[in-house]
């Protein structure tokens, strides 16, 4: 999985090359992969590792490196995996093949399609990084796969460096990022190679239908080889770097960002079959991946106008979008459908006592259990605060009770792991929620006024006691709690 650290432009740096005054947050480099942020506090005008009354260090220095400023469970799964990474690629050097002119041919050509995908698009790379929270998915594996597919493996890790390089320069993040980014992509790439290199693939240039289904499938294993390595570095690296429990999505990324990194590596393999049939359409290729690039910065940027950064779930300008859809085809089919507002109980009470960065994660548990218990069809999104909206459409009365109940239910057997105001882990349970229903046509015919429908029942919810389902027009789901 092509992914590269979701960072942001750094902030004034001293001699150091960290962050210098106010606490900024700093992120862990994974295996070309994803990052996790995490608050670096580095006194003005002061190194990495000294005290304020402490001569600043050169950046060369060992001990100024950025490395031993990230928590030690992190230094020590880079360390570890970086000397696993080195040791395997050590291995695949001594067993790969030595690049024949060929090779060296067709290096040049990846080298300058990557040069040229990386240079015209950097402005939107950093555009796309800076406003990334969890992973980016990088777009260069369409010239690295197709090193895995047809050159060696020096030639392979060279390409890397290369591309990993230039990379760095539009990132600017400290040295430690690259340095594992590029080892473990190194790593995914050589071993996918040796991996396919063992299957045995037939010349590319005289395949028969038969043979080409069987390519087929030797690309589509090493492609897994390839991802399945990088998430194996990606995910320990933020596992290592989070204070909480990550999530799939904080580690894989999302749906989408996973139809990005399998569309960007197909590109990759057609790369290859034109490396090796017709080199010099390759320099399509690098118009291609210009075009992508500049598609999935679209794709981002709507993304974000549509979506709560906080929870994942779309925020209210996407939801009340998705939300007018449904109702209106809800209206035409002459069908019924149901709004759930869902506030969560006591919500400044977890602030007051675990702080913020608990309510966060908080936050984000909720969004994760409503993703689960709710259909495909339905619209998930955060109201704002402590309050969250659900749009159930094709559903009668019963049935939105009974989704009611269960999110209430779900909701309050969550433990989530989290940590308190001095930074030790907790976990906080049995939380409680007051749920307002509101039904279409019965309490409103339009989305306005099932909105207010919906707040009036949470309303009266609270006020009757809270950690209950309150309908628009005053009763009380009366349900046994589910185990």
């Amino acid at each position: 999985m092509a992914l590269m650290p979701g960072e942001r432009p750094p902030p004034a740096t001293g001699d150091s090359g960290l962050p210098t005054g106010a606490t900024e947050p700093e992120t862990v480099a994974s295996a070309g992969g994803a990052t996790a942020a995490e608050p670096v506090s580095e006194p003005a005008g002061t190194a990495a590792g000294t005290g304020g009354d402490k001569p600043d260090r050169h950046p060369f220095d060992p001990r100024a490196w950025g490395i031993w400023q990230r928590p030690k469970k992190l230094v020590a799964y880079l360390l570890v995996m970086e000397t696993i990474a080195a040791s395997g690629l050590v291995y695949a050097f001594s067993v790969s093949d030595a690049p024949n002119g060929l090779d060296w041919i067709r290096f040049a050509i990846l080298v300058a399609g990557a040069t040229i995908h990386i240079q015209l698009t950097q402005r939107q790379e950093e555009r796309r990084r800076s406003r990334t929270k969890t992973v980016l998915i990088d777009l260069t594996a369409v010239w690295i796969f197709p090193a895995v597919l047809v050159v060696p493996v020096p030639l392979i890790v060279a390409l890397v460096v290369i591309i990993r390089g230039q990379r760095w320069f539009t990132a600017r993040r400290p040295a430690h990022n690259f340095v594992f980014s590029t080892i473990s992509h190194s790593l995914a790439a050589a071993v996918a190679h040796l991996a396919f290199a063992d299957l045995g693939p037939q010349d590319w240039t005289s395949l028969t239908v038969a043979g080409s289904l069987r390519e087929f499938a030797l690309v589509v294993l090493t492609a897994v080889i390839y991802e399945a390595i990088q998430i194996i570095y990606v995910g320990g690296a933020i596992a290592a770097a989070s204070k909480s429990r990550p999530n799939a999505t904080t580690i894989l990324g999302s749906k989408a960002d996973n139809v990005l990194e399998a569309v960007t590596t197909g590109l990759g393999a057609m790369t290859a079959i034109l490396l090796v049939t017709m080199p010099p359409t390759v320099a399509i290729m690098a118009v291609v991946t210009v075009v992508f690039n500049r598609l999935a910065e679209l794709d981002q940027l709507q993304s974000d106008v549509r979506t709560d950064p906080k929870t994942g779930l779309l925020n209210m300008r996407g939801w009340s979008e998705s939300a007018e859809r449904a109702l209106s085809r809800t209206s035409r089919g002459e069908d019924s459908l149901a709004l759930l507002m869902i506030d969560l109980d006591h919500f400044k009470w977890i602030n007051d006592t675990f702080g913020h960065p608990a309510g966060d994660d908080v936050l984000r548990s909720v969004a994760e259990a409503l993703d689960q218990v709710t259909r495909p069809s339905d619209v998930v999104g955060r109201f704002g605060g402590e309050e969250f909206l659900v749009l159930l459409p094709e559903i009668d009365p019963t049935a939105a009770e009974l989704a009611a109940e269960r999110v209430l239910h779900t909701i309050a057997a969550l433990s989530i792991d989290s940590t308190d105001k001095r930074g030790d882990p907790t976990t906080i349970s049995g939380r409680t929620t007051s749920i307002g229903v509101a039904l279409f046509p019965r309490h409103g015919d339009s989305l306005e006024s099932l909105l207010q429908a919906a707040d009036s029942a949470v309303y009266e919810a609270k006020e009757g006691g809270r950690n209950q389902v309150r309908f628009a027009d005053g009763s009380v789901s009366r349900r046994p709690r589910e185990d």
